[in-house]
């Protein structure tokens, strides 16, 4: 669902089928506003062929502080999903670990941010890195929106608005 929030903020006009103008029309923007998508895991086993973050099992992470390390316009890692099991905070926690790098919070209310100092190998600092942990496009997600006081607020004074409208005012932010 990343893609009809997306498509809905930047108008993009974008084809839903599998074809190759769509994948052309995504990887076009995405270079022209200079955004990179990755999923942090780069492996993983499953029972059962789903999207499910929860049924992941041995799951081999990306290094991203790696990437972060060699390229440097890189300043803020946006994460579609939080800091529950098996989500892209959750994950990247645990990455930093292995670095002996902990997140500082910089803003606790939905989306979260967070940032952290960024060092080379030999620990000399090379820049502070943000990450900002939006609600996920994900069908499981509606359930958390539709519980949040913000989300029913604006429900109540529009009937008409929806799950996809509440993702596009998040996600506008920090597209």
């Amino acid at each position: 669902m990343l893609w009809p929030v997306l498509d809905k903020i930047f108008d993009l006009g974008l084809q839903y089928e599998t074809t190759d103008l769509a994948i052309e029309q995504r990887k076009s923007f995405l270079a022209r506003r200079g955004i990179g998508v990755c999923d942090i895991v780069a492996s993983c086993m499953r029972d059962k062929v789903d999207a499910s973050d929860l049924g992941m099992q041995e799951p081999q992470l990306r290094n991203l502080i790696g990437y972060l390390r060699r390229y440097s316009k890189i300043n803020t890692l946006i994460f579609t999903g939080g800091n529950s099991k098996n989500g892209p905070e959750y994950f990247f926690r645990k990455h930093l670990k292995e670095y002996k790098y902990t997140l500082k919070i910089v803003s606790d209310k939905i989306p979260r941010v967070h940032e952290f100092v960024l060092r080379d190998t030999d620990q000399n600092v090379l820049r502070t890195i943000q990450t900002v942990s939006l609600t996920a496009p994900s069908g499981s997600a509606n359930r958390a929106i539709g519980s949040m006081k913000s989300y029913k607020c604006r429900k109540d004074a529009n009937p008409e608005f929806n799950t996809i409208d509440f993702r596009v005012l998040q996600y506008r932010e920090w597209f």
